[in-house]
């Protein structure tokens, strides 16, 4: 027999109450788990239909819901692509091939005349060649006098050669075009070390995983004063957005390796100067918020953790900003979770027409004083009915469903989350910085755990060099392997600004 099926007439109460909160705690563990079997096993995009209008019995929600589903919606245009396959890049190297016939065969069968050419046909297919290593065995040639054999100048050596060329890995085997090709593999092709190794066995070079460790250290280590400079770039423009994500670190001091630890990250610096800068830290305490944050002043966009809160409070010229794809995606999983999902595709309605708003004039060639303006005056109607909805919301649904978790996230972080207003350079959400996190993610699950804190360092120092080389344009195996070209040559401040990704290549 189901809670449905009983007659509660005939209960005190006291027991009706009691069956009502059961009800409530079913409804509510069925939405948990309809949750997380969406978050295990269904898709994750987070858009919905809106042209169709459930089944809904509050006929103001129904009302709502129906102005919301008859919106205008943008069909773009469709342009049936041409048959065939693409055609392949004409900048690659190209080895013909031709398939002539033989010139006895290049007389007519029937009258013995020579055949004429009248075209040819032509296909194309790619070939690959496995990869080149060599050995470049560089040779000094010593010098000496043979007469005094250098004796009588006790201020210069007696045998004269060219001096070293300085590698930023002194001593070591791996060229800097080998070091930079390995790098490049293991943190933007997540290929760790150990399958690097099995990868050089083929090609007949025996690389262990313990030297590609400990070239990655060293090369850290001496690219120290880039990373400075980095970090100070990220803080240095008035915008900067943060997140922060787990990670596996073996041997950390009084904790044990099953414990997780964070990699954190900033982005910002200047729209053409964009920093992605990754730094690790042993927990998510909010102390390490306020030591990453420390001279900065500005807008600082981020979800709704609380130590960005704390660490808000504790420095000083700092504004808060939320993210609207947080709240959003509590909406969506709300409306997924419940049987009756009007209220929660009604609050989804909202915020999908901030974006709309935000997609339209961004699209728009105008000047930031007057984008600034125009999305004040198109976006603060719609967040004040949001307001008024959410609300009455409040004080209609259970606290612990997912719309009422939904509900509430919104309100309390809505100060929060209206902020982005403010400046023509931010936007509604921190999905630029969760976009930035996500490479760090792939390759944990990859590679799986760090085996010191060290690595974990300079793990976030080369993700540091890959994702802010390719959030200004440029290549990151080109800018690696030329960095480590130039870098052993710096030795001054001004020095190092030249390996800037954006400067390296001007200088």
């Amino acid at each position: 027999m189901q809670l449905s099926e009983i007659d509660a007439s005939t209960f005190p109460p006291q027991a009706i109450q009691y069956i009502n909160l059961l009800k409530d705690e079913i409804e509510i563990l069925k939405e948990q788990v309809k949750i997380l079997t969406m978050k295990r096993f269904g898709r994750s995009s987070e858009q919905y239909n809106t042209g169709q209008l459930p089944l809904i019995v509050n006929e103001e929600e129904q009302s709502s819901a129906a102005e919301a589903a008859e919106e205008k919606q943008e069909i773009k245009s469709y342009v049936r692509k041409k048959p065939g396959r693409k055609a392949l890049n004409p900048n690659l190297r190209r080895e013909v091939e031709i398939l002539d016939l033989p010139e006895e065969a290049k007389t007519c069968a029937c009258c013995g005349h020579n055949l004429n050419k009248i075209g040819e046909e032509r296909s194309e297919r790619l070939e690959y060649v496995p990869a080149d290593i060599y050995v470049k065995q560089t040779i000094r040639p010593k010098y000496i006098c043979p007469n005094c054999e250098g004796k009588e100048d006790e201020d210069s050596p007696a045998v004269k050669m060219m001096p070293p060329q300085p590698h930023i890995i002194p001593r070591s085997i791996a060229g800097t075009s080998l070091l930079s090709h390995i790098m490049i593999q293991k943190f933007q092709d997540h290929i760790p070390f150990h399958r690097q190794e099995t990868i050089f066995q083929r090609i007949g070079v025996e690389i262990s995983k313990q030297d590609m460790s400990n070239w990655q250290q060293n090369t850290f280590d001496f690219l120290t004063p880039l990373f400075l400079l980095l970090k100070a770039v990220a803080k240095s423009y008035n915008i900067l957005r943060m997140d922060e994500t787990t990670a596996q670190v073996m041997g950390e001091e009084n904790k044990d390796d099953t414990q997780k630890s964070y990699i954190w990250l900033m982005r910002g610096g200047p729209p053409e100067k964009t920093v992605v800068y990754y730094e690790y830290r042993p927990t998510r305490e909010a102390k390490h918020a306020i030591e990453l944050l420390k001279g900065f002043s500005g807008y600082l966009q981020t979800d709704g953790y609380e130590s960005y809160d704390v660490a808000v409070r504790e420095l000083t010229g700092i504004v808060h900003v939320g993210c609207w794809a947080h709240s959003r995606r509590r909406f969506f999983e709300a409306s997924k979770a419940t049987k009756t999902p009007q209220s929660a595709e009604i609050g989804l309605s909202y915020i999908r027409k901030m974006y709309e708003v935000e997609k339209t004039l961004r699209a728009s060639i105008i000047e930031e004083e007057v984008f600034l303006e125009e999305r004040k005056k198109q976006v603060q109607p719609i967040l004040s009915d949001f307001r008024e909805w959410l609300n009455k919301r409040a004080n209609e649904v259970l606290p612990s469903s997912a719309l009422g978790k939904a509900v509430a996230y919104t309100l309390k972080q809505w100060d929060k989350l209206v902020k982005y207003l403010e400046s023509p350079h931010l936007t509604p959400d921190n999905n630029a910085s969760e976009n930035s996190i996500r490479p760090y993610v792939v390759g944990r699950k990859n590679y799986m755990f760090h085996k010191s804190p060290e690595g974990a360092k300079s793990s976030c120092g080369m993700y540091t060099l890959i994702e802010t080389a390719k959030q200004n344009n440029v290549e990151p195996l080109k800018y690696l392997r030329t960095l480590f070209e130039k870098a052993p040559h710096a030795v001054s401040q001004e020095d190092w600004k030249k390996l800037l990704p954006w400067n390296i290549f001007n200088s």
